[in-house]
C-alpha cells in the first residue's frame, strides 16, 4: 500500500520549504507544527541524516468535518508533509495520503474528506513541482 502523495524537485532546499507553505495556504491549509527533523536528530543522537522539515498542515473545515464523522481522528491529524533533501540536488516534498485515515480507521463515511484533501494536496504538490 502507498501511503504518500510525492514528487521531487531540483530547486534548493530553503527555497522549496518556502513553496510547499506557499502551495499549501493555496489550498487552504495552515501550518501547525514544524520541526527540523535531521537537527533534531543530530542535537539528540549525534547522527547525520540529510536535511528534513516535517510541517504539520491543517485545513480547519475538513479536520472539522473528519471530526465530526471519526471523533478519533484528532489521532491522524495534521496532515504531515515532509521536505527531504534527496540524491543529486533533488529535493522531495511528501505528503501522507489522506486515504489513510479511511484504511487505518475502516470508517468509509471519511472518503469524502480523505478525498478533497488529497485532491488538495495533489494540487499544491503539482504546483510546486512547477515552481
Amino acid at each position: 500500500m502507498s501511503y504518500a502523495l510525492s514528487t521531487t524537485v531540483t530547486a534548493g532546499f530553503d527555497d522549496t520549504v518556502g513553496a510547499v507553505r506557499t502551495a499549501l495556504a493555496e489550498q487552504g491549509f495552515g501550518i501547525l507544527t514544524e520541526f527540523n527533523l535531521a537537527a533534531t536528530l543530530k542535537q539528540k543522537l549525534d547522527v547525520d541524516v540529510p536535511r528534513q522539515v516535517v510541517l504539520g498542515a491543517c485545513n480547519p473545515p475538513l479536520a472539522h468535518a473528519a471530526l465530526g464523522v471519526e471523533p478519533s481522528i484528532g489521532l491522524l491529524l495534521p496532515c504531515n508533509v515532509v521536505v527531504r533533501d534527496g540524491a543529486d540536488g533533488q529535493v522531495a516534498v511528501e505528503a501522507l495520503d489522506p486515504a489513510v485515515m479511511v484504511d487505518v480507521t475502516d470508517n468509509e463515511q471519511l472518503r469524502a474528506v480523505a478525498d478533497d484533501a488529497a485532491t488538495r494536496l495533489r494540487a499544491a504538490l503539482a504546483t510546486i513541482a512547477g515552481h
